[in-house]
Protein backbone atom coordinates (compact mmCIF):
# COMPACT_ATOMS: atom_id res chain seq x y z
CA UNK A 1 0.00 0.00 0.00
CA UNK A 2 2.84 2.05 -0.80
CA UNK A 3 2.80 2.57 -4.36
CA UNK A 4 1.09 6.01 -4.75
CA UNK A 5 3.87 7.24 -2.56
CA UNK A 6 7.26 7.44 -4.11
CA UNK A 7 10.45 7.49 -2.58
CA UNK A 8 11.08 10.99 -1.77
CA UNK A 9 7.69 11.05 -0.37
CA UNK A 10 8.26 8.13 2.38
CA UNK A 11 12.09 9.23 3.05
CA UNK A 12 10.08 12.45 4.84
CA UNK A 13 7.29 10.86 6.30
CA UNK A 14 6.87 8.93 10.40
CA UNK A 15 5.09 5.44 11.01
CA UNK A 16 1.13 6.86 12.04
CA UNK A 17 1.82 4.19 15.49
CA UNK A 18 4.49 7.63 16.13
CA UNK A 19 2.33 9.88 16.66
CA UNK A 20 0.39 10.99 20.17
CA UNK A 21 -1.87 8.05 20.78
CA UNK A 22 -4.92 10.53 21.67
CA UNK A 23 -8.55 10.24 21.11
CA UNK A 24 -9.15 11.90 18.57
CA UNK A 25 -5.91 11.75 16.06
CA UNK A 26 -4.31 15.23 16.14
CA UNK A 27 -2.83 14.57 12.55
CA UNK A 28 -4.17 13.02 9.44
CA UNK A 29 -2.44 9.82 8.41
CA UNK A 30 -2.45 8.14 4.81
CA UNK A 31 -2.74 4.57 3.32
CA UNK A 32 -0.87 4.91 0.99
CA UNK A 33 -2.98 6.53 -1.67
CA UNK A 34 -2.00 10.20 -0.95
CA UNK A 35 0.90 12.28 0.41
CA UNK A 36 0.44 13.15 4.20
CA UNK A 37 -0.43 16.76 5.14
CA UNK A 38 1.65 18.54 7.30
CA UNK A 39 0.39 19.16 11.02
CA UNK A 40 -2.27 22.33 10.79
CA UNK A 41 -1.66 24.85 13.28
CA UNK A 42 -5.23 24.28 15.22
CA UNK A 43 -4.08 20.44 15.47
CA UNK A 44 -1.22 20.98 16.98
CA UNK A 45 -3.17 22.93 19.52
CA UNK A 46 -5.67 20.91 20.11
CA UNK A 47 -2.57 18.07 20.66
CA UNK A 48 -1.24 20.73 23.20
CA UNK A 49 -4.33 20.87 25.22
CA UNK A 50 -4.92 17.21 25.44
CA UNK A 51 -1.27 16.45 26.95
CA UNK A 52 -2.00 19.35 29.55
CA UNK A 53 -5.54 18.01 30.03
CA UNK A 54 -4.07 14.60 30.31
CA UNK A 55 -1.17 15.56 32.72
CA UNK A 56 -3.07 17.68 34.68
CA UNK A 57 -6.26 14.59 35.15
CA UNK A 58 -3.35 12.25 36.70
CA UNK A 59 -2.07 14.64 38.80
CA UNK A 60 -4.71 14.82 40.19
CA UNK A 61 -5.22 11.39 40.13
CA UNK A 62 -2.05 11.02 42.40
CA UNK A 63 -0.48 9.42 39.57
CA UNK A 64 1.49 10.67 36.36
CA UNK A 65 2.82 7.35 34.69
CA UNK A 66 2.35 7.21 31.13
CA UNK A 67 0.32 3.59 32.23
CA UNK A 68 -2.06 6.51 34.01
CA UNK A 69 -2.13 8.84 31.53
CA UNK A 70 -2.70 6.39 28.04
CA UNK A 71 -5.70 4.61 30.58
CA UNK A 72 -7.31 8.13 30.95
CA UNK A 73 -6.99 8.74 27.40
CA UNK A 74 -8.62 6.06 25.93
CA UNK A 75 -11.32 6.34 28.04
CA UNK A 76 -14.57 7.80 28.19
CA UNK A 77 -13.61 11.34 29.98
CA UNK A 78 -10.79 11.01 27.63
CA UNK A 79 -13.12 11.39 24.79
CA UNK A 80 -14.69 13.70 26.34
CA UNK A 81 -11.83 15.86 26.70
CA UNK A 82 -10.86 15.73 22.74
CA UNK A 83 -14.21 17.20 21.33
CA UNK A 84 -14.26 19.53 24.36
CA UNK A 85 -10.63 20.68 23.19
CA UNK A 86 -11.19 20.56 19.59
CA UNK A 87 -14.23 23.07 20.50
CA UNK A 88 -11.27 25.31 21.87
CA UNK A 89 -9.47 25.22 18.92
CA UNK A 90 -12.22 25.48 16.47
CA UNK A 91 -15.42 27.01 16.83
CA UNK A 92 -17.89 24.57 19.25
CA UNK A 93 -19.14 22.21 16.39
CA UNK A 94 -19.73 19.59 18.94
CA UNK A 95 -21.87 19.00 21.95
CA UNK A 96 -19.57 17.89 25.09
CA UNK A 97 -21.38 18.74 28.47
CA UNK A 98 -19.65 19.86 31.13
CA UNK A 99 -19.92 17.04 33.33
CA UNK A 100 -18.49 14.40 31.19
CA UNK A 101 -15.41 15.90 31.49
CA UNK A 102 -14.52 15.78 34.77
CA UNK A 103 -16.83 13.04 36.36
CA UNK A 104 -15.33 9.78 34.98
CA UNK A 105 -18.84 8.04 36.13
CA UNK A 106 -20.85 10.66 33.73
CA UNK A 107 -18.54 10.05 31.20
CA UNK A 108 -19.09 6.52 31.07
CA UNK A 109 -22.76 6.54 31.98
CA UNK A 110 -23.27 8.15 28.84
CA UNK A 111 -21.29 6.16 26.11
CA UNK A 112 -23.68 3.79 28.19
CA UNK A 113 -26.84 5.44 27.92
CA UNK A 114 -26.19 4.57 23.41
CA UNK A 115 -25.17 0.96 23.87
CA UNK A 116 -28.75 0.42 22.01
CA UNK A 117 -27.93 2.90 19.21
CA UNK A 118 -27.36 0.64 15.98
CA UNK A 119 -24.25 1.27 14.09
CA UNK A 120 -23.42 -0.24 10.95
CA UNK A 121 -20.08 0.52 9.41
CA UNK A 122 -20.47 -0.37 5.74
CA UNK A 123 -16.56 0.31 5.00
CA UNK A 124 -14.09 -1.34 6.63
CA UNK A 125 -10.42 -3.19 6.09
CA UNK A 126 -8.13 -5.19 6.87
CA UNK A 127 -4.87 -6.84 5.91
CA UNK A 128 -4.77 -10.81 4.58
CA UNK A 129 -3.04 -13.20 6.66
CA UNK A 130 -0.12 -13.83 3.97
CA UNK A 131 0.69 -10.50 3.05
CA UNK A 132 4.57 -9.69 2.50
CA UNK A 133 6.49 -7.95 5.23
CA UNK A 134 9.42 -7.01 3.22
CA UNK A 135 6.12 -4.96 1.39
CA UNK A 136 6.28 -2.88 4.47
CA UNK A 137 9.98 -2.42 4.74
CA UNK A 138 9.86 1.55 4.23
CA UNK A 139 7.42 1.78 6.72
CA UNK A 140 9.19 0.00 9.48
CA UNK A 141 12.66 1.91 8.66
CA UNK A 142 10.69 5.22 9.20
CA UNK A 143 9.83 3.61 12.45
CA UNK A 144 13.60 3.19 13.29
CA UNK A 145 14.94 6.79 11.85
CA UNK A 146 12.14 8.65 12.90
CA UNK A 147 13.33 7.53 16.61
CA UNK A 148 16.98 8.63 15.70
CA UNK A 149 16.38 12.26 14.95
CA UNK A 150 13.37 12.89 17.16
CA UNK A 151 14.53 10.80 19.87
CA UNK A 152 10.95 9.14 20.49
CA UNK A 153 10.32 5.75 22.08
CA UNK A 154 8.63 4.02 19.17
CA UNK A 155 10.95 2.22 17.31
CA UNK A 156 9.43 -1.26 16.26
CA UNK A 157 5.86 0.29 17.58
CA UNK A 158 4.85 -0.85 14.41
CA UNK A 159 3.76 -4.46 13.27
CA UNK A 160 2.24 -5.88 10.58
CA UNK A 161 -0.21 -7.60 12.35
CA UNK A 162 -2.10 -4.52 13.59
CA UNK A 163 -3.61 -4.15 10.27
CA UNK A 164 -4.48 -7.74 10.38
CA UNK A 165 -7.73 -9.88 11.13
CA UNK A 166 -6.97 -10.16 15.19
CA UNK A 167 -6.59 -6.34 15.23
CA UNK A 168 -9.26 -6.02 13.20
CA UNK A 169 -11.61 -7.75 15.24
CA UNK A 170 -10.37 -5.88 18.37
CA UNK A 171 -11.12 -2.53 17.00
CA UNK A 172 -13.92 -3.15 15.39
CA UNK A 173 -16.13 -4.64 17.49
CA UNK A 174 -14.36 -4.36 21.24
CA UNK A 175 -13.08 -0.48 21.05
CA UNK A 176 -15.94 0.86 19.04
CA UNK A 177 -19.96 0.47 19.27
CA UNK A 178 -20.34 -0.86 16.05
CA UNK A 179 -22.84 -3.28 15.68
CA UNK A 180 -22.45 -4.80 12.23
CA UNK A 181 -19.69 -4.37 9.81
CA UNK A 182 -19.15 -4.71 5.77
CA UNK A 183 -15.81 -5.63 4.98
CA UNK A 184 -14.70 -4.30 1.82
CA UNK A 185 -11.64 -4.79 -0.60
CA UNK A 186 -10.46 -3.16 -3.56
CA UNK A 187 -9.10 -4.38 -6.95
CA UNK A 188 -5.27 -5.28 -6.38
CA UNK A 189 -1.93 -6.50 -8.37
CA UNK A 190 0.70 -6.98 -6.48
CA UNK A 191 -1.14 -5.50 -3.30
CA UNK A 192 -2.16 -7.55 -0.35
CA UNK A 193 -5.42 -6.58 0.00
CA UNK A 194 -8.30 -9.67 0.80
CA UNK A 195 -9.34 -11.37 -2.90
CA UNK A 196 -13.26 -12.27 -2.79
CA UNK A 197 -12.76 -15.65 -1.31
CA UNK A 198 -10.70 -14.39 1.48
CA UNK A 199 -13.88 -11.60 2.26
CA UNK A 200 -16.25 -14.88 2.48
CA UNK A 201 -14.25 -16.68 4.20
CA UNK A 202 -13.83 -14.16 7.58
CA UNK A 203 -17.64 -13.39 7.60
CA UNK A 204 -17.61 -17.60 8.05
CA UNK A 205 -15.63 -17.22 10.36
CA UNK A 206 -16.86 -14.30 12.37
CA UNK A 207 -20.39 -15.29 11.95
CA UNK A 208 -20.14 -19.06 12.84
CA UNK A 209 -18.52 -17.75 16.27
CA UNK A 210 -20.83 -15.48 17.32
CA UNK A 211 -23.93 -17.10 15.84
CA UNK A 212 -25.18 -14.03 14.37
CA UNK A 213 -24.91 -11.93 11.34
CA UNK A 214 -22.25 -9.23 12.64
CA UNK A 215 -20.04 -9.49 9.40
CA UNK A 216 -21.10 -8.64 5.99
CA UNK A 217 -18.66 -8.74 2.66
CA UNK A 218 -18.38 -7.13 -0.66
CA UNK A 219 -17.06 -8.86 -3.76
CA UNK A 220 -14.74 -6.56 -5.82
CA UNK A 221 -15.52 -5.50 -9.51
CA UNK A 222 -12.69 -6.01 -12.15
CA UNK A 223 -13.82 -4.31 -15.41
CA UNK A 224 -11.72 -5.22 -18.25
CA UNK A 225 -10.21 -7.44 -16.28
CA UNK A 226 -9.79 -11.00 -18.25
CA UNK A 227 -12.95 -13.22 -16.98
CA UNK A 228 -14.27 -10.31 -14.86
CA UNK A 229 -18.22 -11.61 -15.50
CA UNK A 230 -17.29 -14.74 -15.08
CA UNK A 231 -16.00 -13.89 -11.64
CA UNK A 232 -19.06 -12.13 -11.60
CA UNK A 233 -20.78 -15.17 -11.73
CA UNK A 234 -18.89 -17.39 -9.68
CA UNK A 235 -18.83 -14.72 -6.60
CA UNK A 236 -22.79 -14.94 -7.01
CA UNK A 237 -22.85 -18.95 -7.00
CA UNK A 238 -20.51 -20.00 -4.87
CA UNK A 239 -19.38 -17.15 -2.17
CA UNK A 240 -23.11 -15.13 -1.90
CA UNK A 241 -21.82 -11.54 -1.40
CA UNK A 242 -23.96 -8.40 0.45
CA UNK A 243 -22.81 -6.68 -2.45
CA UNK A 244 -20.23 -5.11 -4.72
CA UNK A 245 -17.53 -3.36 -4.65
CA UNK A 246 -16.08 -0.63 -7.38
CA UNK A 247 -13.45 1.63 -8.62
CA UNK A 248 -14.15 3.07 -11.76
CA UNK A 249 -10.41 5.16 -11.46
CA UNK A 250 -9.21 1.42 -11.36
CA UNK A 251 -6.48 0.08 -8.91
CA UNK A 252 -6.44 2.56 -6.02
CA UNK A 253 -2.81 2.13 -5.09
CA UNK A 254 -0.98 2.12 -8.51
CA UNK A 255 -1.73 3.96 -11.53
CA UNK A 256 -4.20 1.87 -14.00
CA UNK A 257 -5.46 1.98 -17.52
CA UNK A 258 -8.31 -0.12 -16.73
CA UNK A 259 -11.07 2.45 -16.34
CA UNK A 260 -14.94 2.54 -16.75
CA UNK A 261 -17.98 4.55 -16.21
CA UNK A 262 -20.99 3.36 -14.62
CA UNK A 263 -22.99 4.27 -17.53
CA UNK A 264 -21.07 2.45 -19.92
CA UNK A 265 -23.65 0.10 -21.66
CA UNK A 266 -21.21 -2.34 -23.25
CA UNK A 267 -18.88 -3.08 -20.29
CA UNK A 268 -20.93 -2.33 -17.25
CA UNK A 269 -25.02 -3.31 -18.08
CA UNK A 270 -24.26 -7.09 -18.04
CA UNK A 271 -22.96 -6.83 -14.43
CA UNK A 272 -25.83 -5.12 -13.91
CA UNK A 273 -28.29 -7.88 -15.14
CA UNK A 274 -26.05 -10.60 -13.14
CA UNK A 275 -26.76 -8.74 -10.12
CA UNK A 276 -30.38 -7.86 -10.70
CA UNK A 277 -31.16 -11.97 -11.34
CA UNK A 278 -28.89 -13.12 -8.36
CA UNK A 279 -30.70 -10.73 -6.15
CA UNK A 280 -27.24 -8.74 -4.97
CA UNK A 281 -28.33 -5.35 -5.01
CA UNK A 282 -26.24 -3.14 -3.97
CA UNK A 283 -23.66 -1.66 -6.02
CA UNK A 284 -21.12 0.13 -3.98
CA UNK A 285 -18.51 2.47 -5.68
CA UNK A 286 -15.58 4.36 -4.62
CA UNK A 287 -16.00 7.76 -6.17
CA UNK A 288 -13.69 11.23 -5.46
CA UNK A 289 -10.80 10.76 -2.68
CA UNK A 290 -8.29 12.23 -5.21
CA UNK A 291 -5.16 13.06 -3.85
CA UNK A 292 -3.73 16.65 -4.90
CA UNK A 293 -1.12 15.65 -7.00
CA UNK A 294 -3.51 13.19 -8.98
CA UNK A 295 -2.28 14.72 -12.11
CA UNK A 296 1.10 13.25 -11.23
CA UNK A 297 0.56 10.08 -9.60
CA UNK A 298 -3.37 9.34 -10.95
CA UNK A 299 -2.89 10.40 -14.58
CA UNK A 300 -5.96 10.32 -16.75
CA UNK A 301 -8.02 9.49 -13.35
CA UNK A 302 -10.27 12.56 -12.63
CA UNK A 303 -12.81 11.94 -15.23
CA UNK A 304 -13.66 8.43 -13.59
CA UNK A 305 -13.30 9.45 -10.68
CA UNK A 306 -16.33 12.59 -10.75
CA UNK A 307 -20.50 11.36 -10.60
CA UNK A 308 -21.26 12.34 -13.34
CA UNK A 309 -21.85 8.51 -14.48
CA UNK A 310 -24.02 7.48 -11.42
CA UNK A 311 -27.78 9.20 -12.53
CA UNK A 312 -27.78 7.43 -16.10
CA UNK A 313 -26.95 4.31 -14.41
CA UNK A 314 -29.38 4.41 -11.19
CA UNK A 315 -31.67 6.01 -13.70
CA UNK A 316 -31.30 2.57 -16.59
CA UNK A 317 -31.40 0.00 -13.59
CA UNK A 318 -33.72 1.23 -10.98
CA UNK A 319 -33.67 -2.17 -9.38
CA UNK A 320 -30.11 -1.80 -8.29
CA UNK A 321 -29.04 0.45 -5.18
CA UNK A 322 -26.21 2.90 -6.18
CA UNK A 323 -24.25 3.80 -2.88
CA UNK A 324 -21.26 5.96 -3.94
CA UNK A 325 -18.66 5.80 -1.60
CA UNK A 326 -16.92 8.86 0.37
CA UNK A 327 -20.21 10.88 -1.07
CA UNK A 328 -17.42 11.68 -3.83
CA UNK A 329 -15.45 14.05 -2.02
CA UNK A 330 -13.02 15.40 -4.54
CA UNK A 331 -9.55 16.33 -3.13
CA UNK A 332 -8.32 14.18 -0.10
CA UNK A 333 -6.63 14.65 2.18
CA UNK A 334 -8.03 17.68 2.62
CA UNK A 335 -9.63 20.57 0.55
CA UNK A 336 -7.50 22.90 -1.41
CA UNK A 337 -7.93 26.90 -1.02
CA UNK A 338 -9.48 27.40 -4.15
CA UNK A 339 -12.03 24.26 -3.03
CA UNK A 340 -12.17 26.38 0.28
CA UNK A 341 -12.75 29.72 -1.32
CA UNK A 342 -15.71 28.17 -3.47
CA UNK A 343 -17.17 26.78 -0.41
CA UNK A 344 -17.74 29.81 1.78
CA UNK A 345 -18.67 31.75 -1.47
CA UNK A 346 -21.27 29.56 -2.69
CA UNK A 347 -21.19 26.57 -0.23
CA UNK A 348 -20.00 24.19 -3.21
CA UNK A 349 -18.30 21.18 -2.00
CA UNK A 350 -16.48 19.12 -5.25
CA UNK A 351 -18.16 16.78 -6.02
CA UNK A 352 -20.31 16.15 -3.43
CA UNK A 353 -22.95 18.75 -4.64
CA UNK A 354 -23.11 17.08 -8.13
CA UNK A 355 -23.83 13.92 -6.10
CA UNK A 356 -27.34 14.89 -4.16
CA UNK A 357 -28.06 16.93 -7.07
CA UNK A 358 -28.93 13.34 -8.66
CA UNK A 359 -32.32 12.49 -7.52
CA UNK A 360 -34.06 15.66 -8.93
CA UNK A 361 -31.57 15.84 -12.22
CA UNK A 362 -32.68 12.24 -12.90
CA UNK A 363 -35.99 11.26 -11.43
CA UNK A 364 -33.94 8.34 -9.40
CA UNK A 365 -34.63 7.28 -5.98
CA UNK A 366 -31.87 4.44 -5.74
CA UNK A 367 -28.60 6.34 -5.00
CA UNK A 368 -27.00 6.57 -1.36
CA UNK A 369 -24.12 8.40 -0.04
CA UNK A 370 -21.14 6.50 2.04
CA UNK A 371 -19.30 9.50 4.23
CA UNK A 372 -16.82 7.52 4.81
CA UNK A 373 -13.22 8.76 5.01
CA UNK A 374 -14.40 11.89 3.44
CA UNK A 375 -16.12 12.54 7.16
CA UNK A 376 -13.07 11.46 8.91
CA UNK A 377 -11.01 14.05 7.05
CA UNK A 378 -13.11 17.13 7.10
CA UNK A 379 -14.55 16.51 10.80
CA UNK A 380 -10.74 16.34 11.87
CA UNK A 381 -9.47 19.58 9.73
CA UNK A 382 -12.59 21.82 8.90
CA UNK A 383 -15.60 20.53 11.11
CA UNK A 384 -18.26 23.15 9.58
CA UNK A 385 -17.32 21.82 6.14
CA UNK A 386 -17.81 18.09 7.76
CA UNK A 387 -21.52 19.53 9.00
CA UNK A 388 -22.68 20.78 5.37
CA UNK A 389 -21.42 17.65 3.84
CA UNK A 390 -23.79 16.07 5.81
CA UNK A 391 -26.80 18.62 5.24
CA UNK A 392 -26.37 18.68 1.61
CA UNK A 393 -26.82 15.03 1.06
CA UNK A 394 -29.76 14.45 3.52
CA UNK A 395 -31.53 17.37 1.55
CA UNK A 396 -29.95 16.33 -2.00
CA UNK A 397 -30.49 12.07 -1.24
CA UNK A 398 -33.14 12.15 1.29
CA UNK A 399 -32.69 11.64 4.61
CA UNK A 400 -32.70 7.86 4.49
CA UNK A 401 -30.06 7.54 1.88
CA UNK A 402 -26.85 9.16 3.96
CA UNK A 403 -25.21 5.58 5.16
CA UNK A 404 -21.99 5.73 7.94
CA UNK A 405 -18.57 4.01 6.93
CA UNK A 406 -15.09 4.82 8.60
CA UNK A 407 -12.47 2.89 6.32
CA UNK A 408 -11.44 1.58 9.87
CA UNK A 409 -8.86 -0.26 10.66
CA UNK A 410 -6.88 2.11 8.55
CA UNK A 411 -7.39 5.27 10.99
CA UNK A 412 -7.42 2.56 14.06
CA UNK A 413 -10.58 1.94 16.04
CA UNK A 414 -13.64 3.66 14.46
CA UNK A 415 -14.92 5.01 17.84
CA UNK A 416 -13.92 8.68 17.64
CA UNK A 417 -15.66 9.01 13.86
CA UNK A 418 -18.52 7.46 15.75
CA UNK A 419 -18.17 10.13 18.81
CA UNK A 420 -17.49 12.72 16.11
CA UNK A 421 -21.10 12.36 14.67
CA UNK A 422 -22.99 11.85 17.50
CA UNK A 423 -21.36 15.04 18.86
CA UNK A 424 -21.35 17.29 15.97
CA UNK A 425 -23.77 20.31 15.46
CA UNK A 426 -25.18 22.17 12.05
CA UNK A 427 -23.91 25.67 12.25
CA UNK A 428 -26.95 27.89 12.64
CA UNK A 429 -26.40 30.25 9.33
CA UNK A 430 -26.01 27.06 7.64
CA UNK A 431 -29.79 25.79 8.25
CA UNK A 432 -30.87 29.74 7.45
CA UNK A 433 -28.64 29.79 4.32
CA UNK A 434 -28.93 26.46 2.57
CA UNK A 435 -32.14 24.63 4.53
CA UNK A 436 -29.76 22.22 6.14
CA UNK A 437 -31.95 19.86 8.45
CA UNK A 438 -30.25 20.22 12.53
CA UNK A 439 -28.26 16.71 13.04
CA UNK A 440 -29.99 16.90 16.62
CA UNK A 441 -28.83 15.12 19.60
CA UNK A 442 -26.18 12.00 19.93
CA UNK A 443 -29.39 9.76 19.71
CA UNK A 444 -31.03 12.20 17.18
CA UNK A 445 -33.60 10.24 14.96
CA UNK A 446 -31.08 11.81 12.01
CA UNK A 447 -27.80 10.59 13.72
CA UNK A 448 -29.42 6.87 14.30
CA UNK A 449 -30.39 7.05 10.44
CA UNK A 450 -27.48 7.79 9.63
CA UNK A 451 -25.70 5.36 11.84
CA UNK A 452 -27.11 2.47 10.81
CA UNK A 453 -30.91 2.82 10.50
CA UNK A 454 -30.13 3.24 6.62
CA UNK A 455 -28.19 1.06 5.88
CA UNK A 456 -30.18 -1.97 7.91
CA UNK A 457 -33.01 -2.74 5.20
CA UNK A 458 -30.25 -2.67 2.16
CA UNK A 459 -28.72 -5.95 3.51
CA UNK A 460 -31.84 -7.29 5.53
CA UNK A 461 -30.86 -6.37 8.55
CA UNK A 462 -33.26 -5.49 11.52
CA UNK A 463 -31.43 -3.15 14.25
CA UNK A 464 -34.00 -3.89 16.87
CA UNK A 465 -31.93 -7.76 16.91
CA UNK A 466 -29.07 -5.80 18.02
CA UNK A 467 -30.28 -4.18 21.06
CA UNK A 468 -29.27 -5.01 24.60
CA UNK A 469 -32.45 -6.87 25.72
CA UNK A 470 -32.16 -8.81 22.32
CA UNK A 471 -28.60 -9.90 22.03
CA UNK A 472 -27.76 -10.23 26.09
CA UNK A 473 -26.28 -13.31 26.79
CA UNK A 474 -24.94 -13.85 23.10
CA UNK A 475 -21.43 -15.03 22.69
CA UNK A 476 -19.83 -11.59 21.24
CA UNK A 477 -21.63 -9.46 23.79
CA UNK A 478 -20.13 -11.43 26.38
CA UNK A 479 -17.04 -11.24 24.92
CA UNK A 480 -17.24 -7.48 24.61
CA UNK A 481 -18.55 -7.27 27.82
CA UNK A 482 -16.04 -9.20 29.41
CA UNK A 483 -13.22 -7.20 28.02
CA UNK A 484 -14.58 -3.89 28.90
CA UNK A 485 -15.28 -5.09 32.52
CA UNK A 486 -11.87 -6.04 32.58
CA UNK A 487 -10.03 -3.15 31.78
CA UNK A 488 -10.15 -3.63 27.95
CA UNK A 489 -9.78 -0.06 25.73
CA UNK A 490 -8.48 0.76 22.79
CA UNK A 491 -4.77 2.08 21.97
CA UNK A 492 -5.66 5.05 20.41
CA UNK A 493 -3.20 3.87 17.49
CA UNK A 494 -3.62 4.79 13.83
CA UNK A 495 -1.74 2.77 10.82
CA UNK A 496 -0.62 4.79 7.84
CA UNK A 497 1.85 7.31 6.55
CA UNK A 498 1.99 10.70 8.72
CA UNK A 499 4.27 13.85 7.74
CA UNK A 500 7.49 13.42 10.11
CA UNK A 501 7.53 16.48 13.34
CA UNK A 502 3.98 15.74 14.13
CA UNK A 503 2.61 14.21 17.76
CA UNK A 504 5.35 12.56 19.72
CA UNK A 505 4.83 9.40 20.78
CA UNK A 506 2.68 7.37 22.75
CA UNK A 507 1.06 9.84 25.38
Amino acid sequence: MVTLLTEQHRRRLAPGESLARLPVPSMIVSNGEFTPPGQSLQLRRYEALMMNRSQAACRDGDSESDGARASWLASPIGMANAFAALNEVFDPHFDVGEGETEDADEAEALRASLQDQFVFDDQVHFLRDDADPDMFEPLTGLIELSAEILGLPHAGAFEIEQIKFAHFIKAIYLDSDTKVALLSGAPSEGVPMLTNDQMAAAREAVNSVVGERRLLTHAVLGPGQDGWLDEVDRAHEELKPDGWKGYTVGEPFSPSHKRYRLDDEALMYPAYERMAKAGVRNVCIHKGLLPADADEVMPGAEPFARVDDVGRAARDWPQLNFVIYHAGYRTIPQPTIAELERFVETGRIDWVSDLAAIPEQWGVSNVYADIGASFAFTVLTHPRLAAAMIGMLVKGLGPDKVLWGTDSVWYGSPQWQIEALRRLRMPEDLVERFGYQPLGSADSDLKRAILGENAAPLYGVDPADYRKAAVEGRHLDRIVAAYREAGGAPDNSVHGYAERGGGSGDA
